[in-house]
């Protein structure tokens, strides 16, 4: 049986090669001392995209000879990952042997197998092993605390990057209201503060103090100008903390300052979708002895992650202490209007929109799976309706990428990938924080024929009526997590299957609201349109289903 740990890969590795396994091939005990010594990069969120994709570019540089340290992950939302998955010892086949919970063991490095799943039935497996240590980012962690204070003020620090969620950036609720822990920290200062924005603001503000040394904050997250949203974040506390008298007010300007911190803006790519009953039994018949599901109280881990093979990242060149050569790993780094042209072509038009018009209309329909619903011809023919008809005629050709082959990826390869357990569920996830971008800046694009639209509406009118938790059965599902969901589903109490009538007046409030859509439906025309739809949609039982089939020939 082969377990995930430093030690068999060195013992046995013709027995991984034996089972088709690639190993790396860098000195991982120099890479870590280089790492401990002199950090160039640390990552906040350690899930599937940045195991699968990210820590991934950096092997790959290791491999070749063009980069000499690895990643430092640091976890802000679970703290249960680094001891059950980053720092777990998985020298015997039992998830409940001990922790190893010293981040400078070399035994206790993150590995990861990395699974690379075809649509022809292949699987490529790699063990990612350029993640070098492991933290936890709250300061009750003391040791772990100390040890990113440590790589914060090390002159050596490049980047900071993060793969945290939209939602990660956030500091202020549906109301306007700072969260209770955003709001502590504000008045309580840096060396006191328990939030996770407020902790990566308090590591900020330790190098400026050090020596205020460039570097870059990177968000790889998949939101429109990622880097603006980590900007804001950090502004926010370096402004009220220099208002409060608790930090330097010469803190603000070091954030302010290009030549000394940047956000580059960045556009990620690759679906890494949960663990795969399929790809975890095909690892244990090839003797892989690490594929149990690992169980926190906020989330389910596995030592394998199984992704896509198509990947993408496109990222602004603005790193002031210098950054790894990614551009060796097939990253196109370039300017920020290209960087702005390619997040909206595949946001805006080529994937995103589509996917959250297959989650909405999947869940209503019964489908777990997003490779079954491409065989369904409404849920086909309405995300090509909305991706060639009406988002590629006002596309923004980022010349780097081409706009219809990437859609036609999307549509003929990536999506139709029934290896891929890729769920509705999953994307149908804080869709209310998505649909501004996905559907608000075509809508926008249009101008005052925006009111000429079919399919987009169709497609907002499904997210409202998937608000309801009913299906086209009439029964009730739970729906994924998403910060508004309290609100939205209020805003629609006393809805009912079957009674149009019911529905008088209550998508308003959602429609007309500018935060979430980014503009007033009703002001661009289509509020009414979306009604209508809507009230065809909970026409009763199977009322999905025939609204599709009428508008989707």
């Amino acid at each position: 049986m082969l377990h995930l740990n430093r030690q068999s890969l060195k013992e046995n590795r013709a027995e991984w090669e034996k089972a088709g396994i690639t190993l790396y091939s860098y000195d991982d005990e120099a890479v870590q001392a280089a790492t401990q010594q002199a950090p160039q990069w640390v990552h906040f969120g350690g899930g599937n995209i940045f195991r699968a994709f990210i820590a991934a570019l950096q092997q790959h540089l290791l491999n070749k000879g063009l980069a000499k340290t690895g990643i430092i992950t640091a976890e802000t939302y679970d703290e249960e990952v680094i001891e059950k998955v980053c720092r777990h010892d998985h020298s015997s086949s039992s998830v409940t042997s001990r922790y190893l919970l010293d981040p400078h063991s070399l035994s206790a490095t993150y590995l990861s197998l990395a699974v690379t799943m075809y649509a022809d039935g292949r699987f490529e497996k790699e063990v990612i092993g350029s993640v070098m240590e492991s933290v936890v980012c709250r300061p009750d962690f003391k040791a772990d605390w100390q040890r990113l204070k440590d790589i914060f003020t090390n002159p050596s620090l490049q980047v900071a990057s993060f793969t945290i969620t939209e939602k990660g950036y956030k500091l202020k609720d549906y109301a306007g209201n700072f969260f209770p822990a955003v709001a502590e920290d504000l008045k309580k200062g840096p060396e006191q503060a328990t939030s996770s924005m407020g902790c990566i603001a308090a590591l900020a503000y330790a190098r400026y103090q050090a020596g205020a040394y460039p570097f870059a904050f990177l968000s790889l997250d998949n939101c429109s100008h990622n880097g603006d949203k980590i900007k804001e974040a950090i502004l926010t506390f370096a402004d009220e903390w220099a208002a409060n008298g608790v930090a330097d007010k010469g803190f603000v300007d070091y954030v302010n300052a290009p030549q000394k911190v940047t956000f580059p803006w960045s556009m990620i790519d690759k679906i890494t979708p949960r663990s795969s009953a399929k790809v975890q039994s095909y690892l244990k018949e090839l003797g892989f002895g690490d594929t149990e599901l690992i169980h926190t109280e906020k989330g389910t881990y596995a030592a394998f992650v199984n992704a896509e093979n198509a990947q993408y990242l496109v990222i602004e060149d603005t790193f002031p202490n210098g950054r790894p050569a990614l551009e060796q790993a097939g990253v196109i780094f370039t300017d920020r209007n290209t960087v702005d042209k390619v997040e909206r072509m595949k946001v805006c038009t080529c994937l995103n929109p589509l996917h959250t018009a297959m989650a909405v209309y999947g869940c209503l329909l019964g489908y777990t799976l997003i490779a079954d619903e491409m065989k369904d011809p409404q849920i086909k023919g309405l995300i090509e309706k909305i991706g060639y008809q009406e988002g590629l005629p006002v596309v923004t050709n980022p010349g780097v990428l081409n706009p219809e082959d990437f859609i036609k990826e999307v549509l003929e390869q990536r999506l139709t990938n029934g290896n891929l357990p890729d769920t509705p569920q999953r994307i149908a996830s804080d869709t209310s924080q998505k649909v501004g971008i996905r559907f608000g800046e075509t809508i926008k694009a249009y101008g005052d024929k925006a009111k000429d639209l079919k399919y987009i509406p169709l497609a907002i009118a499904g997210w409202c009526r998937y608000l309801l938790a009913v299906d086209d059965e009439g029964k009730h599902f739970e729906l994924s997590p998403d910060p508004l969901l309290k609100d939205l589903q209020a805003a629609l109490e006393g809805i009912t299957l079957g009674n149009p009538d019911s529905a008088k007046g209550k998508l308003k409030s959602i429609l007309a609201n500018k935060d979430i859509f980014g503009s007033d439906l009703y002001e661009v025309g289509l509020g009414e349109k979306i009604e209508g739809y809507f009230d065809e949609l909970i026409a009763g039982p199977h009322a999905v289903r025939n609204t599709l089939v009428k508008y989707v020939k």
